[in-house]
C-alpha cells in the first residue's frame, strides 16, 4: 500500500488543527503557518500533496504555489480561498494548482478533493514504476568478451550514479560512443528526463550556437519571430549528448564552458540569464591532445569535459568481441527482416576474426545486415557477407602470413615403408597452431576459435607442441590468461 504525505499551510491555527486531526488517520501530515516554513520543509523532505491557503502573510499563496511549481512541479496543490474569486482561482489553475476549496471549509468537500488528488498521484507513479521496469529491461548495452569492454561497462555504471559530472568520450568512429551516452543517462538518476543530441560537425558553425543555446525573437535576420529554445534547455534535467564536440567553433568552446562551470547561459541575442540543470556527456574521435596543442581546442575546457574520460578502443584491437557482436546483430536483423538464422558457417566466423574493420562496430552492422538480407540460411556464409574475396582478409593472402615453402608443402605419399603418422599429425597440428596464432596476433582465443576449438583444448594442443619444441617461445605467443566472458 502506498502511503502519502500532506502539507497543511495555513495561517488560522484552528483550520490547521482541524485538517491534522481529520487526515492524521490516514495519512501522514504536517501543518504550517507560513509559505516560507513549508518551502523550507518542502526542500528537506518533499511532499505529495500540498493544501495552501491563499491569503497567508508575507510570502502569498499564488506566491508560493509559482515557487513551489518551479522546483518541485510533481507536488499537487489544492488551494484554499475564503473568497471564491474567480480571477484569484483561475490564476491559481493556470499556475498549476490540481483544485480549490473554499472557507469555511466543508471537510467532506475536502476529503473528496484530497483523495482525487491522491488517486492521480497513485497513477502517476504506477506509471513511472512501469517505464523504470521497461528502461531497466531495455538499457542499451555493450556486447564484448574482451577486458576493455568489460571494464568500460563497469566504469559506466560507477559514473552513471553520479547526476552531473561531465564525461568525455573518445574513439574512433563506429565504436559506439552514442551507445555508451545513452548507457550513462539510463542508469543514472536522470534517467527519466530526456537524452538529447547535437552532433556538431552536422550543423553550420554559424548555427551551432543557436541550436545549443536558442536564440531571442528577432535575434538575426532569418530568425523565427517567437524566438526558439535551445537543446540545453531541451535537455533540462536529463542529459545532453554533443557529439563530435572537437568540431565546436572557441567562441562556442568558451560559452560551453561557462554554462559547464555555472549552469548560467544566455540565448542568442538575449539578456536574460537562464539556469538549466542538465548532464553533458562528449564525445569525439578528434586527437585533443594535437587540437589543444595548435589551439583549436581550449584546454579548460578539455578539463572540465574530461573529468570522467572514457576511451573506447577500436574493434581491430578487440576482436575477441568481433563474433559476439556479430551474432547480435544476426538475431536483432532476423528478427527484423522475419529470417530463421541460426548462425554463421565456420567460413564465416573466420573470414569476420580475420577481416580488418575499418569503420569498426558500424561496418560489422553494416555487414551482418547486408548478410541477412540477401542470405538464405540456415547459416549465414562468408559469401552472404560480401567478404568471401575480400581483397583484406589475411587469410586469403597465406603467402604474407607464412614463408611459400609452408604454404606449398604436399603431404608425403604413402610408400611400402610405410610413415610416422604421429610425427605427422604433430606437423600438421603445428603448422596451424602457428598459422592461427600469426592471424591473431598471437590472441589465444581468437586462435582457437579459427581452428574451432575451445579455448583449453588449444591450450593443451599448444602445451603438447611446445613440450620439446620451443616452450618458452610458444607460452609467450600464447598469453598466459583467458579473457574474461560476458554480455554486458
Amino acid at each position: 500500500m502506498i502511503s502519502y504525505s500532506i502539507y497543511v499551510v495555513d495561517d488560522e491555527e484552528l483550520i490547521r488543527d482541524a485538517s491534522v486531526l481529520t487526515l492524521a488517520a490516514k495519512y501522514r501530515v504536517e501543518a504550517f503557518e507560513s509559505a516560507e516554513t513549508a518551502i523550507a520543509a518542502i526542500r528537506r523532505t518533499p511532499p505529495d500533496l500540498v493544501l495552501l491557503d491563499i491569503g497567508l502573510p508575507g510570502m502569498s499563496g499564488l506566491e508560493a504555489l509559482e515557487a513551489i511549481k518551479t522546483h518541485y512541479p510533481e507536488i499537487l496543490i489544492i488551494m484554499i480561498t475564503a473568497v471564491e474569486e474567480i480571477a484569484t482561482v483561475i490564476r491559481a489553475m493556470k499556475s498549476g494548482a490540481y483544485d480549490y476549496v473554499v472557507k469555511p471549509i466543508n471537510m467532506d468537500a475536502l476529503e473528496m478533493a484530497i483523495a482525487n488528488a491522491l488517486d492521480t498521484i497513485r497513477l502517476r507513479k504506477e506509471v513511472q514504476l512501469l517505464q523504470e521496469r521497461y528502461l531497466k529491461e531495455n538499457l542499451p548495452y555493450f556486447v564484448g568478451e574482451s577486458d576493455a569492454i568489460v571494464d568500460i561497462m563497469e566504469l559506466v555504471t560507477m559514473v552513471a550514479k553520479s547526476p552531473d559530472a561531465p564525461v568525455l568520450i573518445l574513439g574512433e568512429t563506429g565504436t559506439g560512443k552514442e551507445l555508451i551516452a545513452s548507457r550513462i543517462h539510463y542508469e543514472s538518476p536522470r534517467f527519466r528526463g530526456p537524452f538529447v543530441t547535437l552532433n556538431c560537425a552536422a550543423i553550420a558553425e554559424n548555427l551551432v550556437e543557436s541550436e545549443l543555446f536558442g536564440y531571442e525573437k528577432g535575434a538575426f535576420s532569418g530568425a523565427s519571430p517567437t524566438g526558439k529554445k535551445g537543446l540545453i534547455e531541451s535537455a533540462a534535467g536529463g542529459t545532453l549528448f554533443l557529439d563530435e564536440v572537437g568540431d565546436l567553433s572557441l567562441a562556442t568552446q568558451a560559452k560551453l564552458l561557462r554554462f559547464l562551470e555555472s549552469g548560467e547561459y544566455y540565448k542568442v541575442g538575449g539578456t536574460r540569464q537562464h539556469r538549466i540543470q542538465t548532464r553533458v556527456v562528449a564525445a569525439t574521435n578528434r586527437d585533443l591532445d594535437t587540437m589543444i596543442a595548435d589551439g583549436s581546442f581550449r584546454q579548460d575546457l578539455y578539463y572540465r569535459l574530461a573529468i570522467i574520460r572514457i576511451a573506447v578502443p577500436a574493434l581491430n584491437k578487440r576482436r575477441e568481441d568481433i563474433l559476439p557482436i556479430a551474432s547480435h546483430f544476426l538475431m536483432e536483423f532476423s528478427r527484423k527482416l522475419n529470417k530463421s538464422f541460426t548462425g554463421f558457417s565456420n567460413g564465416a566466423k573466420a573470414v569476420l576474426e580475420a577481416k580488418h574493420w575499418k569503420g569498426n562496430v558500424r561496418e560489422l552492422r553494416n555487414c551482418i545486415e547486408r548478410g541477412v538480407l540477401v542470405g538464405k540460411g540456415p547459416a549465414l556464409s562468408a559469401r552472404d557477407l560480401g567478404l568471401a574475396a575480400a581483397a583484406d582478409l589475411p587469410s586469403e593472402r597465406p603467402h604474407a602470413t607464412m614463408g611459400a615453402s609452408e604454404a606449398d608443402r604436399d603431404l608425403p605419399a604413402l610408400g611400402a615403408t610405410g610413415i610416422d603418422l604421429p610425427a605427422l599429425h604433430d606437423a600438421i597440428d603445428r603448422r596451424y597452431v602457428a598459422q592461427s596464432l600469426r592471424l591473431t596476433d598471437g590472441n589465444a582465443t581468437r586462435a582457437a576459435r579459427l581452428l574451432q576449438m575451445s579455448y583449453y583444448a588449444f591450450r593443451r594442443r599448444v602445451a603438447k607442441l611446445t613440450k620439446s619444441h620451443q616452450p618458452a617461445a610458444a607460452g609467450e605467443a600464447i598469453g598466459g590468461q583467458p579473457h574474461r566472458k560476458g554480455r554486458v
